[in-house]
């Protein structure tokens, strides 16, 4: 759906390779075998005591169901700033408010096919945040969670990267220090 209908409430941006806006689609019908490129997040929560929450997605989730992963993830709306997006994401997945939101890594993309053939292709910028709070996961979104130290992070990617989200495993590399510099911003 692009052009001047009427905008879907739960819809994706669609971009072009630049990231430049194209129109928009609705969320539950762009997920396919042919997925177009559209904008997404992804964002890492820190606890005061430098832990980062990974989740593990409901079994009901049409991609990557029961997969590990990063905090959390989703995808802008048009018109919406991604802090606010980040926002609402954290309140709705996780039951939780963030704070101290930065970008780590403003051009990541990706490309994947889950085993069901469904493929996410994103423009995709990492964000890093503060818990605000504990989280209370909602269960349509979040199977399981569980707050590991950014060198256990590392070492689950480098051990054994086949039980994350393709996005986690290539994210966490590229993330380096960031996870451990940011906690040292906001102490």
């Amino acid at each position: 759906m692009t052009g001047t209908a009427a905008v879907p409430q739960d819809h994706v941006v669609l971009v072009d390779v630049h990231g430049h806006p194209l129109g928009v689609a609705p969320r539950a019908a762009v997920h396919t075998r042919d997925t177009p490129l559209h904008l997404a997040f992804s964002c890492y929560v820190i606890r005061e005591d430098g832990n980062v929450l990974l989740t593990r997605r409901a079994l009901t989730k049409r991609t990557w169901p029961g997969v590990w992963t990063n905090s959390f993830c989703g995808h802008p709306r048009q018109g919406e700033p991604v802090s606010e997006a980040i926002s609402r994401h954290a309140r709705h997945e996780l039951g939780m408010g963030v704070r101290a939101v930065e970008e780590a890594l403003p051009d990541f993309r990706y490309r994947a096919v889950d085993a069901s053939g469904i493929v996410e292709n994103e423009i995709c910028p990492v964000f890093v945040a503060t818990a605000d709070g504990d989280p209370a996961p909602n269960a349509e979104e979040v199977m399981d969670l569980r707050w590991v130290s950014p060198a256990e992070l590392t070492s689950l990617v480098e051990l054994s990267p086949w039980a994350l989200s393709p996005w986690t495993a290539s994210q966490v590399p590229q993330l380096g220090r960031a996870l451990e510099h940011h906690l040292a911003g906001v102490s």
